[in-house]
C-alpha cells in the first residue's frame, strides 16, 4: 500500500532531557512563538486555539455522524505533528477511529481503546503507523532513571524506546494478534510512514 501525499516540514514535539533533544515547530519553521511574561504567556497556543475553535463553531453544523466509524478501522500512529492522518490516508471525518502516542506503540492503554472501538463501536479493521526519523529512537528506558532523579519517583509506563522502526512495527502487530480483548484480529496490517516523502511502506508480520 503506498499513498503518495506532500511531505510535512514540522518536527518532532520538543522534549528536552539530559537523554536527547528534539526541537519544537517553531525553531525550524519561522514561527514565532508566544512570548513569556513572568508565569504567564501573551498569547498563549492555548489561547490562540480557543479563539480559532470560536470561529469554527460560528460557522459550524452538526454533520448527524453517528459515533460509530464509517470505514470501520482504528488507526494507531505516532503523535508526531508531522503524521497528517486525515490527510495522508485520504479520510473523512467519521471514517476512522485515531490512536495516538508517543511512537505509536501498542501499549496496554491502546489496547483498552481498541477494545471498545471493536466490541462497542464495531471496528474490524487496524491499521499500525510509525515513521522515520522517531523521536523514541534516540531516547533509552534510562530516560525513566533521569526522571526518577528528578522528581523522585519512578514512573509506571515503560518508555517503549526502540531502534529498529520495522522491527517495533512487527511487535506492535503481534501484540494486537496476541490480544484476548479483541474481537477482530485476522485484518491487522503495519507501516512505517517516511517523513520526507509522504509515502506508506507496509511492513510484514514475522
Amino acid at each position: 500500500m503506498a499513498i503518495f501525499v506532500p511531505s510535512h516540514s514540522e518536527p518532532y514535539p520538543s522534549v528536552t532531557t539530559n537523554v536527547s533533544t528534539m526541537s519544537t515547530s517553531a525553531s525550524l519553521s519561522g514561527h514565532t512563538p508566544a512570548e513569556p511574561v513572568g508565569d504567564t504567556a501573551v498569547g498563549s497556543v492555548t489561547d490562540r486555539l480557543v479563539e480559532a475553535n470560536t470561529k469554527y463553531a460560528a460557522a459550524f453544523t452538526d454533520p448527524g455522524m453517528d459515533a460509530r466509524p464509517v470505514l470501520k478501522v482504528a488507526i494507531v500512529a505516532c503523535m508526531d505533528a508531522r503524521l497528517d492522518l486525515h490527510a495522508a490516508l485520504g479520510l473523512e471525518l467519521g471514517d476512522c477511529h485515531t490512536i495516538r502516542n508517543a511512537g505509536g506503540v501498542v501499549t496496554d492503554d491502546v489496547i483498552r481503546s481498541l477494545t471498545i472501538s471493536q466490541r462497542a463501536l464495531g471496528t474490524r479493521s487496524v491499521v499500525l503507523i510509525h515513521h522515520t526519523g522517531c523521536g523514541l529512537e534516540s531516547l533509552t528506558e534510562e530516560f525513566r532513571q533521569d526522571l526518577e532523579n528528578e522528581v523522585g519517583q519512578r514512573p509506571t509506563w515503560a518508555v517503549e524506546s526502540f531502534r529498529d522502526v520495522e522491527q517495533d512495527v512487527r511487535q506492535s502487530m503481534q501484540r494486537v494478534r496476541t490480544s484476548p480483548f479483541l474481537l477482530h484480529t485476522d485484518d491487522i496490517r503495519g507501516f512505517v510512514f517516511d517523513v520526507q516523502t509522504g509515502l506508506l511502506r507496509e511492513i510484514e508480520s514475522a
